[in-house]
This record gives structure tokens, C-alpha cells and sequence, in this order.
């Protein structure tokens, strides 16, 4: 699989409205050149928080880096970005969460790997804290504006005790093909591009979400995913 396995990447709090604009841009036709431009003037202004204030080219440096999930991914995610971007046509921004978590979780796996260890802890509890997250992980400080972008996208819920956080009401999925690219986007995020189908049906990592159940047969259409059987068992490998 690609490089991207291998990189940290979010190194600072991410808006969900960034990704919003940035996919704005791209429904209205922008290319990457002006899309880059537009968010070294939009970016500039926005702080992490969430608010507004100058910031430094070094700070929205790196969250374009990020953004460019969308605008410019690595080539072997271009067609899985474009049918992302096909299908978010069609819903309105208020809709567009498991878009944004796919894209982002394929071009940056460190994401989703937060995202699949927080997940493990809800299974096992109702609260969680910062440092049971970062416990799990080698890279607490990266870790960290993960979990707060979590936070930001509403996903999870600062609670009253500093650290702590409470899950959010998940997001109801129905539409079959949303979920396809969430497993898609678990697949690319797996360094080995494949995992058991039980295993990626129930992916952790998929905690802000309450997905359809979905048959192997029906998988096995995307044009993207083999699914093989392995005794009992089935097996997803993405399509390279």
C-alpha cells in the first residue's frame, strides 16, 4: 500500500467546515491550483478553535496538507475520492459527515486508527477519557488533535470532568452506497488492504455511525471490493 501508512499527518485540530468549503469549491468546478489559493486566504483566518484570528503559514499549511484529501489525494485514491465527490452531489451539507470521515480516514489512516481505538473503548464503556485513547497509540501528541477534531465534527462530547468525553448520538445511515465507501475507506486504511468481513462490518472505527446491515453478496457488487471465502469466514480486499 502507499506511504500514507506510515505518516502522522494531523498535527493540528481540523474543522468540519473546512471540509465543507473545500468541497463546496470542488461542486462548483474549482481545480486544485484555485482551490489552494482560495484556502491560503480562507485559512489564514481561521483558528483551530474554531474561530477567527490570523494564524501563521506554517499552522494552515498543514491543515491544507489535510484538506487535500478531497482536492488532491495520492493517485491510487483518485477514483475512490470521485466517487465520493459523485455521491456527495446528491446530499446537502448537513449530510455530508461520512463523506468526510471516508476521505479523510483513506489518505490518513493515523485518523481512522484513533478513530478504531476510541471506538474499542466505547464498546467497552459509556465515557472515556484522553488518556485512555493515547494509552493505546504511540503518538499521544498527534493523537491528541484527532480526538479534538472528533470533538469539532461532533462526534464526540467533551464531558464535564477536563479529558473526558461522551460519544455523541450516532449518524443513521441507510443509503447502502454510503456505506460501501465507508468500508472502502477502512480497507485503504489498512496497510494490508484487507480485513474479515465480520471484522469490517463491526469495525470500531466506525463508531460515529449506525450503518445498515449490509450481505456479502451485496458487497461483493462494488466494483472496488473482493470478498473471497476463507472456511467459515469471508474475506474484504480492496481492489488495487
Amino acid at each position: 500500500m502507499s506511504k500514507r501508512h506510515e505518516k502522522l499527518g494531523i498535527k493540528q485540530t481540523i474543522q468540519k467546515t473546512w471540509m465543507d468549503h473545500v468541497v463546496q469549491m470542488m461542486l462548483a468546478g474549482l481545480k486544485e491550483k484555485e482551490i489552494r489559493a482560495e484556502l491560503e486566504e480562507f485559512l489564514a483566518t481561521q483558528k483551530q478553535s474554531g474561530g477567527i484570528g490570523e494564524r501563521g503559514r506554517k499552522t494552515y499549511g498543514m491543515a491544507i496538507s489535510i484538506l487535500a484529501s478531497w482536492f488532491a489525494p495520492d493517485k491510487d485514491l483518485l477514483e475512490f475520492r470521485d466517487k465520493a465527490l459523485a455521491l456527495i452531489r446528491h446530499e446537502s451539507p448537513q449530510f455530508w459527515l461520512p463523506y468526510h470521515w471516508a476521505v479523510i480516514s483513506a489518505s490518513y489512516p493515523f485518523w481512522f486508527n484513533v478513530a478504531q481505538q476510541t471506538g474499542r473503548l466505547f464498546n467497552l464503556q459509556d465515557q472515556i477519557t484522553q488518556a485512555q485513547i493515547f494509552s493505546r497509540l504511540k503518538e499521544a501528541r498527534n493523537a491528541r488533535y484527532a480526538v479534538r477534531s472528533f470533538v469539532a465534527w461532533g462526534v464526540l462530547e467533551d464531558s464535564k470532568s477536563k479529558g473526558c468525553y461522551k460519544k455523541c448520538e450516532p449518524f443513521l445511515i441507510t443509503e447502502p452506497d454510503i456505506t460501501i465507501l465507508l468500508y472502502e475507506a477502512a480497507l485503504y486504511a489498512n496497510k494490508e488492504g484487507k480485513s474479515s468481513l465480520g471484522l469490517l462490518k463491526n469495525n470500531p472505527g466506525f463508531f460515529p455511525f449506525q450503518l445498515p446491515t449490509l450481505s456479502s453478496g451485496y458487497i461483493s457488487k462494488s466494483k472496488h471490493i473482493d470478498v473471497t471465502s476463507i472456511g467459515l469466514d469471508e474475506e474484504c480486499r480492496i481492489k488495487i
